[in-house]
């Protein structure tokens, strides 16, 4: 798809966002939900001890 969009469009330009991209961009609460929903789902009980600063 992207190189379809590359060479399709003369001006069109690849940026590369960086290997951590996502690790960057994604909501650290909303990623440790999605976790949890995960592992309940798999049938465990999770209770979450959040680390001291």
């Amino acid at each position: 798809m992207i190189v379809w969009h590359l060479l399709s469009d003369p001006d069109a330009r690849f940026y590369d966002l960086g290997s951590d991209y996502h690790l960057r961009v994604v909501n650290s609460a909303a990623r440790t939900r999605g976790l949890i929903r995960q592992l309940e789902a798999l049938g465990h009980d999770v209770t979450i001890d959040p680390k001291a600063v």
